[in-house]
């Protein structure tokens, strides 16, 4: 069974119930929602892998929702499929520019869309949560959930070692403590931001006088994984 958990956006019970099915049978987790108020609770507190979002939606529209998705982020990662009757051109590209990473023209079969799920899963994942990464002679090991400075073991917390998997796995960009909470974190947790402040302390702790100024400060932005120097 897959862990990947796909929401479903469709005002219509039977279209929404079609999908499911097809998921179910495919071996993926799904949510579902009928508008894009709803659709955005789950959003945040359930983190989906990928959305299948459909264009007319009572209210604010799929398409709106899909802009609001892209401009956050916390959210601008999440894949998106966007389903709808309309076959104008202009509307397939005015849903691509608005973050859509494919597009569905309505009647489908569901195979056809698990076929287009998957693919847009393996173009979007990130290469593997479970690859290592090695930065600077700092070794981060998924798997074994191990990190090492220049070759030695460090002892890490929980919530330093995601911290450190993060920056690594994003380095040379700065976050601000708001993105690193929905990022590290996840959203719908209330944590304060200052919070970010004493786990990033314990990490450079962590990683020792060489080692710990990788994780840099930018005044006034935020925080960044970096080995040039500032």
């Amino acid at each position: 069974m897959s862990e990947k958990t796909v929401l479903i956006v469709d005002d219509e019970a039977s279209i929404r119930e079609m999908i499911a099915i097809a998921l179910e049978m495919a071996g993926y987790h799904y949510v579902e929602a009928a508008d894009a108020k709803t659709a955005h609770g789950l959003i945040v507190d359930q983190r989906p892998d990928l959305i299948i979002l459909d264009w007319m939606l009572p209210g604010t529209s799929g398409i709106d929702l899909a802009r609001r998705l892209k401009r956050d982020d916390g959210t601008n990662e999440i894949p998106i499929i966007m389903l709808t009757a309309k076959t104008e051109e202009d509307n397939r590209i005015q849903g691509l520019e608005a973050g859509a990473d494919d597009y569905i023209t309505k009647p489908f079969s569901p195979r056809e869309m698990v076929a287009r799920l998957k693919a847009v899963l393996r173009r979007t994942t990130p290469a593997g949560t479970d690859t290592p990464v090695e930065i600077g002679g700092i070794h981060l090991d998924p798997v074994g959930h191990w990190v090492t400075v220049d070759g030695k073991n460090v002892n890490i917390g929980p919530t330093e070692y995601r911290l450190l998997q993060f920056f690594m796995t994003h380095p040379e960009r700065v976050y601000t403590r708001e993105q690193l909470l929905d990022q590290v974190w996840g959203g719908g947790v209330y944590v304060e931001e200052r919070t970010v402040d004493v786990h990033i302390r314990r990490l450079r702790k962590a990683l020792g006088d060489v080692h710990g100024p990788l994780v840099q400060t930018v005044r006034g932005a935020g925080y960044r994984f970096s080995t040039r120097k500032t």
